[in-house]
């Protein structure tokens, strides 16, 4: 009698692992699907004066490695350009799509705008292009917010720093609020030129990326 019941027990056992096996399964392939991840970025995505590979989109390998996710992530495309605006990125982006198939595009663009007095309808229209070009090619989007100084007025500054928002939440699209979070008020953190960050900086860029990122890869 004590022999069954030790056999039941077993039985019961593998059965509740068996039953167990696809949730495990499950939860270890959340991130297992290959993707792959292009950055459309200027030169603060580019290592502008940077040593090669301290940027922070080269800091995103280790991440995922990190958070045990680089298992799912086929590659990371830097399609990063010092000095690109958004019409730039508008006029690269189609060809990118069609090399890289990317699951995900990072836009990092709209501050070479600013800096080039481009107008602000058209840098809205540019985000929206591109957020459509990434959309048509089946790809999400994370949209990378940036502000600029107070120096070019009050009102432009204010309505520029609206427009990542605005077309976040237009498109539903994940939304990084603001690329230099705890870098832009600490001097520090940038060149001798007072504009790029430098390496000290890179590890904070990623951090205000990774939130907007991270539920995208699963």
């Amino acid at each position: 009698m004590k022999a069954m019941k030790r056999h039941d027990v077993r039985w019961r056992r593998l059965l509740a692992a068996l039953l167990a096996m696809p949730l495990l399964m499950f939860a270890a392939s959340a991130y297992s699907a290959p993707k792959t991840l292009l950055v459309l970025g200027d030169s603060l995505s580019a290592e502008y004066g940077l040593t090669r590979g301290s940027g922070w989109v080269a800091l995103l390998d280790k991440r995922l490695q990190q958070e045990k996710i680089g298992a799912g992530v086929t590659a990371v495309i830097n399609a990063s350009i010092s000095g690109e605006t958004t019409i730039g990125g508008k006029t690269r982006l189609p060809a990118l799509l069609s090399k890289h198939a990317p699951d995900v595009v990072i836009i990092e663009l709209g501050a070479n705008d600013a800096l080039r007095g481009l107008q602000l309808s058209a840098t809205q229209a540019n985000l929206q292009a591109l957020i459509d070009m990434a959309r048509a090619a089946k790809a999400k989007v994370v949209l990378v917010g940036m502000q600029i100084p107070p120096n070019y007025g009050a009102d432009y500054t204010n309505k520029f720093s609206q427009l990542f928002p605005a077309a976040a939440k237009q498109n539903k699209t994940a939304l990084v609020p603001f690329f230099l979070k705890d870098v832009a008020d600490k001097p520090a953190l940038f060149q001798a030129d007072r504009m790029h960050p430098n390496e000290q900086a890179q590890q904070t860029l990623l951090d205000n990326v990774w939130p907007a990122l991270k539920p995208l890869l699963k």
